[in-house]
């Protein structure tokens, strides 16, 4: 196993508040993976339940925030610009302007495998972080800790969210392109039940296109739909590669497929 990089001293310190209770800030930091080489002194759980709790409350917060910023949006433009808000790349980024990776304790093969830059992993202790902040100081606190980050990413990703979504945007050029619908298919779930991650391929024809992975099969399929917009060159400022899922299914070029070449 291995200690954390930084004391957490040092994390707290950044908050404008003193945690009650020291051993919940501490929970959120120690990943499963650490209780596994851990010693029978050690007596604090992993992270995980909090990151569950986190989770729920963080819908929460960017639920209010944007009900209240746009009184005059659908619930559907709510629920994409709230996809968008607290995607897993954004959870991510938002833990490494906090440096939350120094201060995890991870079992050694978690370290050597690259733990504390994982994105995964970083995206659960930050909402392991939100979950222990709001049983120890409250809702209003996790507000306050939340408020600026949200209120600058809802600045940013605003734009793209509140337009057509990815999935329609992508049936209307292909159909209208290939004269063929979209196809969207469950590849892989992982995961337990209170973190599953669903992959999702798209494909036109039978024809694979892009891949994408989210909390939910909507989130993953709207990932993949970005990516195929990408691909084919299309605006699609949704897109975040990711080399290693793209790599891993394949899909083929849209310049090396024989339908599109001889339809586009």
């Amino acid at each position: 196993m291995t200690a954390a990089r930084r004391p957490l001293a040092e994390f707290e310190a950044t908050l404008d508040f003193a945690f009650a209770d020291p051993a919940l800030l501490q929970r959120a930091f120690v990943h499963r993976s650490y209780l596994n080489e851990a010693g029978e002194d050690f007596h604090i759980p992993d992270n995980e339940r909090l990151e569950f709790l986190g989770d729920a409350v963080l819908g929460f917060v960017a639920s209010e925030l944007l009900f209240r910023r746009y009184p005059k949006r659908l619930e559907g433009e709510l629920t994409n610009l709230r996809a968008a808000l607290v995607r897993r790349e954004t959870l991510a980024r938002f833990a490494e302007e906090l440096a939350l990776g120094d201060f995890l304790l991870l079992g050694h093969g978690e370290e050597e495998s690259g733990g504390r830059t994982r994105p995964a992993t970083l995206c659960a202790t930050f909402e392991a972080v939100i979950g222990a902040i709001y049983l120890d100081s409250g809702l209003e606190r996790v507000r306050e800790f939340l408020e600026d980050r949200l209120s600058a990413e809802v600045e940013r990703v605003a734009p793209s969210a509140l337009a057509k979504d990815p999935k329609s945007r992508l049936q209307e050029w292909i159909q209208n392109e290939l004269g063929v619908t979209p196809r969207y298919k469950t590849v892989l779930t992982e995961g337990p039940d209170h973190a599953r991650f669903f992959t999702v391929q798209v494909t036109a024809d039978k024809i694979p296109y892009g891949v994408g992975r989210g909390r939910s099969k909507q989130e993953a399929a709207q990932s993949a739909a970005a990516m195929t917009l990408h691909r084919f060159g299309q605006p699609a400022p949704e897109y975040t590669p990711n080399p290693e899922l793209e790599a891993e299914f394949t899909p083929t070029p849209p310049a090396q497929n024989a339908a599109w070449t001889s339809k586009g």
